[in-house]
């Protein structure tokens, strides 16, 4: 005999508490009990070829895809971004992709896909970051990228698009960043654009005199229009007639060049008696820069409890960082510059913050916000609950192996976006165990990537003349203070050391009464073939010894003196998610038994796995960021 159906009290219950439990994300469950995202993310999968088995995961009768690599989610269950870039992934982007409607990242970037953008992308309205570039997608842009009305970043250049120019785009109010170089678009160009765009590349549009207007940080005329011709050029005029024309021009340019010097002489004579942002304006409204909110310093002094020193988290050359609670009960990490006046203009301090904020990796410390006052510069950031890598070394109880391994490979994947896939590309400078923070799960955050750039000017809190920390520096940028992304490579190679040995390289160095001792010691333990005694002992020899070994040696690869004989962080990733170290390895061990020698034919093998820019001298130079 059948149990009777449950009273209607009952069943309202069971609802309550379906709808009450914030682990159940009932919205997305099918009456068969499928989530909707996984089906969705399913469908992204069959239509991509996966060489490395990023995707191998992804589990279709799985009821939560917010522990699959490449996937972030909301706090609510909620599928948020979708992050696979340089994976070397081919095939098509599903049009199911529209599906997952609470998307706001997509960073498919460097990769071989294929096909047409699919239309269905414009139903994902919570979009804010889209990024397609290096691709061989074809076809053209859909108009419903112009219902994308939160979209801040836009990137679709080095593919094969064609077809009009997105009319759309000039709807995206929200706009920050339009990358749409190297492709085949045709014009007309709508009359606004992003505050920093780039179409430069597309024949149809930017000819050889017209690409300077293809790129800036302002709108296009409204006229701009390839196809339009050109009037004919006026009569020649009488030398008489010029001569009057040029006079009286000149004599106009420089009164106006007297004026504006006047009226900028004025206007920074009053602005420096003036505060930005007023601490004592009652109605001054908090504005969105981009991806990043603008603080008064009223709401930082109350959140941090008056930078009460109880509050402060750490301190460095830069200043001192606070744990503060926004009344909205948020936790956040408050960095206070210290000499704020330094930091630069207004304008100039703006800018470089809004495109660090453009920075978005699962890796990175995001930007919540900033402050400038004409005394002070603070940024906030997300706090994070488990610290930095260098406290947790120190902890108890000590990271397990598995942790680290982890640890490692997601400061690799920060890194790399920050060199290969951010643009402008960023150089951290000071990649230490302590500028790599650790969330709520123990997932490595890189963090302070922008100080770099935002302080280049100030003095170091080290005893070095070039920015960075003892035992971290690579020795071409300490010899010449120039920095390339090998010098970053160098310091996350003395990182996977400090995993390894739970002892940061300063400490080391200062107990051994030497600079660099730790590299050397680590060299010496591995042509001894005493790896056991590197490790740290708090882990009481639970860790794998092959993983180890694979360890040291990238680490080892990371820190050669030669920067062009040092991998990329691409390759750094790869041989540490175990794909072509044994190779790279040999290679270098080859080089290294031949450096004083003609290499020979018979040394083809050995030096043909070396990097394309390996060597003696680096013959190009990139400083972090653009002036």
């Amino acid at each position: 005999m059948e149990a009777p159906p449950p009273s209607p009290p009952s069943l309202w219950l069971l609802l309550l508490l379906l709808i009450s439990s914030p682990s159940t994300s009932v919205a997305l469950l099918s009456p068969q009990g499928v989530n909707y995202e996984v089906q969705a993310l399913m469908a992204i999968k069959n239509l991509l070829k996966d060489p490395h088995g990023m995707l191998k995961s992804w589990d279709k009768d799985s009821a939560d895809p917010c522990s699959w690599p490449t996937v972030t989610c909301s706090p609510d269950k909620l599928v948020t971004g979708l992050e696979a870039p340089s994976q070397s992934l081919s095939g098509m982007l599903s049009p199911i992709i529209g599906n997952l409607t609470n998307l706001q990242i997509v960073l498919l970037q460097n990769n071989n896909i294929t096909g047409p953008i699919p239309a269905e992308i414009g139903k994902l309205a919570n979009l804010k970051t889209l990024d397609l570039s290096n691709n061989h997608l074809y076809g053209e842009i859909p108009t419903t990228v112009g219902h994308l009305q939160n979209l801040q970043y836009l990137r679709l250049n080095n593919n094969t698009l064609s077809g009009p120019f997105p009319s759309a785009s000039a709807n995206l109010s929200q706009l920050v960043f339009l990358d749409l170089s190297y492709n085949n678009l045709s014009g007309p160009i709508p009359g606004s654009l992003a505050r920093t765009f780039n179409i430069v590349g597309n024949p149809l549009i930017c000819g050889a005199n017209a690409e300077k207007d293809c790129y800036g940080t302002a709108p296009m005329p409204m006229s701009y229009n390839l196809n339009s011709s050109q009037g004919a050029l006026p009569p020649a005029k009488s030398k008489s007639h010029k001569f009057a024309v040029a006079f009286g021009t000149a004599a106009g340019c420089i009164s106006f060049l007297f004026l504006a010097a006047g009226f900028v002489f004025w206007w920074r004579h009053r602005r420096n008696r003036q505060i930005l942002f007023d601490v004592d304006d009652q109605h001054l409204e908090n504005v969105s820069l981009g991806n990043v909110k603008r603080f008064q310093f009223r709401e930082l002094q109350s959140a941090t409890d008056n930078f009460s020193s109880k509050n402060i988290l750490g301190k460095g050359g830069f200043g001192y960082v606070y744990r503060g609670q926004l009344p909205d009960g948020t936790l956040v990490a408050v960095k206070r510059l210290k000499d704020g006046n330094a930091a630069g203009g207004e304008a100039q301090f703006q800018t470089e913050v809004e495109m660090i904020s453009l920075a978005l990796h699962r890796n990175l410390l995001r930007l919540y916000g900033f402050c400038m006052t004409a005394t002070e510069r603070l940024l906030v950031y997300p706090y994070m609950s488990n610290g930095s890598v260098a406290s947790r070394l120190k902890a108890k109880p000590p990271l397990d192996w598995a942790t680290r391994k982890r640890i490692a490979l997601g400061a690799g994947r920060g890194l790399l976006y920050l060199h290969e896939q951010c643009d402008p590309k960023i150089i951290h400078r000071d990649v230490k165990a302590a500028n790599i923070l650790l969330d709520d799960y123990c997932e490595a955050i890189v963090g302070d990537f922008g100080l770099a750039k935002l302080l280049d000017h100030r003095d170091s809190h080290v005893t070095t003349a070039v920015r960075g920390t003892v035992g971290h520096i690579a020795p071409e940028y300490l010899s010449t203070g120039q920095s390339s992304e090998k010098t970053d490579v160098f310091g996350f190679g003395i990182l996977l050391l400090e995993l390894i040995t739970g002892q940061t390289a300063l400490e080391f160095g200062k107990a051994a009464n030497q600079k660099g001792a730790m590299l050397d010691w680590v060299k010496k333990m591995h042509q001894e073939k005493k790896l056991d005694v590197l490790v740290d002992k708090g882990l009481k020899g639970g860790y794998d010894r092959i993983e180890l070994e694979e360890m040291v040696q990238v680490a080892l690869l990371c820190t050669q003196y030669l920067p062009g004989h040092r991998p990329k962080m691409s390759e750094v990733v790869r041989m540490l998610e175990g794909d072509g170290l044994a190779e790279r390895w040999e290679a270098s061990q080859c080089a290294d038994s031949h450096k004083f020698k003609v290499p020979e034919f018979s040394f083809r093998r050995c030096y043909s796995d070396l990097t394309d820019d390996s060597s003696l001298l680096v013959q190009a130079v990139e400083l972090s960021g653009p002036r």
